[in-house]
């Protein structure tokens, strides 16, 4: 398992909903808090993994000895309201890239955890943040999507970049096609979808 890129496709599908938890998934969950650790990140959302499920990880101090790991399964995110703020964002799955995006300054998330109980909370700060980013990921947004016409002109030559790259590794096999993204998508639907 390893975090994929911009423009992989699984970065683009809208997650399908869990209906089974087992100990290979709480695995998964585990490898994707080492994944985000390894890349100094405080989120991951399965898409970035590959996989078309509706999870994320989460713990702000991108730290297994410090902070809390929480593991969202089947997230909402409602009731935007405060107001809004511009915060600068990146995103492990386009590193170094970072640019200014526009977000409710609070929101409510309603979720579960692996063992299946129930999460009521609201958010704000970077812990809102945080948890919109991620749930955009279940939905196939990137932060690049949210951001102003002119950060998108800015961020243009790296995202050429990221495209160029791709390319490069579908041309030598080292990237799955979509027949063989699509087949391993559907095997993880039937698990646990």
């Amino acid at each position: 398992m390893q975090i994929v890129h911009y423009p992989h496709p699984t970065l683009r599908f809208e997650s399908q909903a869990i209906r089974r938890v087992d100990n290979e998934l709480r695995g998964i969950a585990r490898t994707m808090f080492d994944l985000m650790y390894e890349a100094s990140g405080v989120g991951l959302a399965a898409n970035q993994v590959a996989l078309p499920i509706r999870m994320f990880v989460v713990n702000l101090e991108s730290d297994p000895t410090e902070g809390d790991e929480l593991v969202f399964v089947n997230p909402i995110v409602s009731r935007h309201r405060g107001g809004f703020e511009e915060k600068e964002e990146g995103c492990l799955s386009l590193p170094g890239m970072y640019a200014p995006v526009k977000r409710p300054k609070i929101i409510d998330i309603h979720a579960f955890t692996l063992d299946g109980h129930e999460i009521k909370c609201s958010a704000d700060g970077l812990f809102g943040r945080v948890l919109q980013h991620e749930n955009d990921h279940l939905d196939g947004v990137l932060f690049t999507d949210r951001i102003s016409d002119t950060a998108k002109l800015d961020v243009r030559e790296e995202l050429d970049e990221f495209e160029a790259e791709y390319r490069c590794l579908r041309e030598t096999g080292q990237i799955g096609g979509a027949d063989e993204i699509s087949a391993d998508h559907e095997r993880w639907r039937s698990k646990y979808c």
